[in-house]
């Protein structure tokens, strides 16, 4: 595998965060960017991994990122105009860490739009602990200063990748039904997706990669940070929500200010069951939990206006995580307690054949669903990229084509994946993905359904929420 060099980067490059997405995303950067490496800098609090970022022989600043210290300690290594900022961390406020570097005329990338610490279980309204949220604070920050230095916000494996994924499949589903497709915007991205009868995307993963040894009570085990997932995991349940659902839950809230594109519902996302379908398990559920593409996906496809679209595609993840997480979830919602051991799997300590299988599923279509996405396994990893597991590489890679991007189109302004250009991000990401495949399927959410218990059920209409949601009533 050939590494070429995409660009060269002027200034420093500052590396927030070096847990497991960091640690994979730094020998990206050694591979694919020419760059000072005296000014490449490490920004960790954790001193457990100290002796780590030692042996990368770069600086490391062993100081956690506040509200009161970030301009100083960021402003400090800063050279005006240059530089880069990868901030691959918790517990830092991506709209405030972009805000300063565009101040400061420094690129920025991040995987997730992060709060600073202590919003997730410090917020008593469960409304502002939402990823509409705290998105929608973003785009009224791009609102209020268009143009000006690149930031891209979430541009990791999903959100991120699955974005440019729903493009591709866009294009194969209108090739492989006679539809002529050349969009080259937004409205023409939204009027395809309507043109094709697409009502809907599942963001469908599945994690197949198991620990050779077995998962250990109060351990919550993990392939990527277990932080992360757990955050998410008790934020409200969160939905890009469509034109061609006729009934919502009960306990279902909408929003009538923004871009109005989602709904979130009075129950945390890793509680939360749905039916989807994957190549590999084909029908499976998945939890239901919160990310920003469920929304920006929505948003990006709207045709009409924002309070009354004339279409809308519902849109929501659906994750079977490995299975020694959803043993994990198990366990902390049964106990109301968070494991006090946090354990990511390394690569060598996965079993052989494990993959991770993350796409977009479009359905509701002439063909009725077609699921595109990355085919990674743990084996493929090992040869392609160090210091990760499947699921780590997807999104690392996502990090680099994000940063590829920015480097040559640095005048952007604050940019989502949805709105960046899929072609250049994916021939860059790709190499990095192993099979990348379409797949149509004839499953619906109603396929096999099991009748000894009755189901308030819209037989009409196979693809509806009520249908996808686990539910008794």
């Amino acid at each position: 595998m050939t590494h070429p060099v995409y660009a060269r980067i002027d200034g420093p490059v500052i590396l927030i965060g070096f847990g497991s997405i960091g640690r994979g995303t730094l020998p990206l950067i050694e591979r694919h960017f020419d760059f000072d490496r005296s000014k490449l800098v490490i920004i960790e609090p954790n001193t457990a991994l100290s002796d780590d970022i030692a042996k990368t022989g770069y600086r490391h600043v062993a100081e956690a990122l506040t509200p009161a210290n970030y301009r100083d300690v960021l402003g400090g290594l800063f050279e005006a105009g240059k530089g880069f900022v990868v901030n691959l961390s918790v517990d830092t406020s991506s709209l405030d860490l972009m805000r300063f570097c565009r101040e400061n005329g420094v690129l920025y990338i991040d995987t997730v739009v992060e709060p600073w610490a202590g919003y997730y279980f410090g917020t008593d309204d469960n409304a502002d602990r939402t990823n509409y949220a705290l998105r929608q604070k973003v785009r009224d920050e791009k609102a209020a200063n268009p143009g000006g230095t690149t930031a891209v916000s979430c541009s990791g494996a999903n959100p991120g990748m699955v974005s440019w994924f729903v493009k591709e499949a866009l294009l194969m589903l209108a090739s492989d039904t006679g539809v002529t497709a050349d969009p080259t915007d937004r409205v023409g991205w939204a009027q395809l997706m309507q043109k094709l009868g697409v009502k809907g995307v599942h963001i469908a993963e599945r994690d197949t990669q198991v620990r050779t040894e077995p998962r250990q009570p109060g351990h919550f085990v993990n392939t990527w940070s277990v932080e992360g997932f757990i955050a998410e995991g008790f934020q409200p349940a969160e939905l890009g929500w469509g034109t061609a659902e006729g009934w919502m839950p009960a306990n279902a809230h909408s929003y009538d200010t923004g871009c109005q594109a989602a709904i979130w519902l009075e129950q945390p996302g890793a509680a939360t069951r749905v039916r989807t379908w994957c190549p590999t398990p084909g029908p499976q559920f998945g939890f239901l939990v919160t990310h920003n593409e469920a929304i920006s996906i929505a948003d990006y496809y709207t045709v009409g206006a924002a309070h009354a679209p004339d279409f809308r595609p519902t849109c929501h993840y659906a994750y079977h995580p490995c299975d020694d997480a959803v043993l994990s979830l198990h366990e902390m919602f049964g106990s109301n307690q968070i494991q006090d051991v946090h354990y990511i799997l390394d690569v060598n300590e996965i079993e052989p054949g494990g993959i991770d299988e993350l796409g977009v599923l479009l359905y509701g279509h002439e063909k009725n669903a077609l699921w595109y996405g990355s085919r990674l396994s743990n084996d493929e990893t090992k040869g392609l990229a160090p210091d990760q597991n499947a699921t780590g590489l997807q999104v690392t890679s996502a990090v680099l084509a994000g940063m590829v991007w920015a480097l040559e189109n640095p005048q952007a302004g604050i940019v989502e994946t949805d709105e960046m250009d899929h072609k250049r991000c994916l021939e860059v990401q790709r190499p990095y993905l192993g099979p990348v495949e379409g797949h149509y399927t004839d499953w619906t959410p109603l396929t096999d359904r099991q009748t000894q218990f009755a189901e308030d059920l819209d037989e009409d209409n196979p693809w509806a929420f009520r249908n996808v949601l686990e539910r008794l009533a």
